[in-house]
């Protein structure tokens, strides 16, 4: 009995001025956390990742769903303002790795990502779990429901350099067609003529295609 009061004691005693155990608000992190977890793995990994086969967003939206949770659920205790937690799609909105210019669609994964990661840590008794529940099952659902059933098809584009400038003649569209498709082993819908250099024979052209007709393997990018 006396170990076990001394061992309470010792977990609950402070280090630097911090609890080193604190049960209620460890399971309370915990229980947040699979909640969040399980729905941004879910919209991440089964509705975008399959169209898309991006890993590296992949990669990124799980990393950053993790840390924007943590970050709002540890600094909630600091009673920051609403501004904190707008604050957050500002600060990705300026970084958003400027090296590389993300589309449009990505974003809207990311603008998800972030913002259902800081409703799940910044709510408070106020909000029921149903409430909770209900709301990452819209967003699940309605992104769901667009991708998949709604839009039954996402068309996806590329742009190539194309150096056999005969085939770009409009008579000629059928061949272009076929000469793109084996180059590439793509499953080409449609294809549009871009710029045309006539001083070097070549010309920009965007293919489109969906990534759901094609072989089972990942979509090369030309990019």
């Amino acid at each position: 009995m006396l170990l076990e009061i001394n061992a309470q004691e010792f977990l609950t005693d402070k280090v630097l001025g911090m609890p080193l155990y604190s049960h209620d608000d460890f399971m309370r992190l915990l229980y947040r956390f699979t909640f969040n977890f399980v729905f941004i793995l879910a919209i991440v990994r089964y509705i975008y990742y399959p169209l898309a086969k991006k890993k590296e967003y992949l990669f990124t939206y799980m990393l950053i769903s993790t840390v924007v949770f943590l970050l709002c659920f540890l600094l909630d205790n600091v009673k920051l303002q609403l501004g904190f937690a707008l604050g957050l799609f500002a600060i990705f909105g300026i970084i958003r790795y400027r090296t590389d210019a993300i589309p449009i669609k990505e974003m809207t994964y990311l603008f998800i990502v972030i913002g259902l990661s800081v409703v799940n840590a910044l709510v408070n008794k106020k909000i029921s779990h149903a409430e909770l529940v209900f709301t990452n099952m819209v967003v699940f659902f309605l992104a769901y429901g667009l991708e998949k059933i709604w839009f039954l098809k996402h068309e996806s584009k590329r742009t190539i350099n194309y150096e056999n400038i005969e085939l770009i003649k409009v008579q000629n569209y059928e061949l272009l067609l076929k000469d793109v498709e084996e180059r590439t082993g793509l499953i080409i819908e449609r294809i549009e003529i871009g710029r045309i250099d006539f001083l070097t024979d070549t010309a920009f052209i965007k293919i489109f295609y969906y990534p759901e007709d094609q072989p089972a393997q990942d979509i090369p990018s030309y990019e």
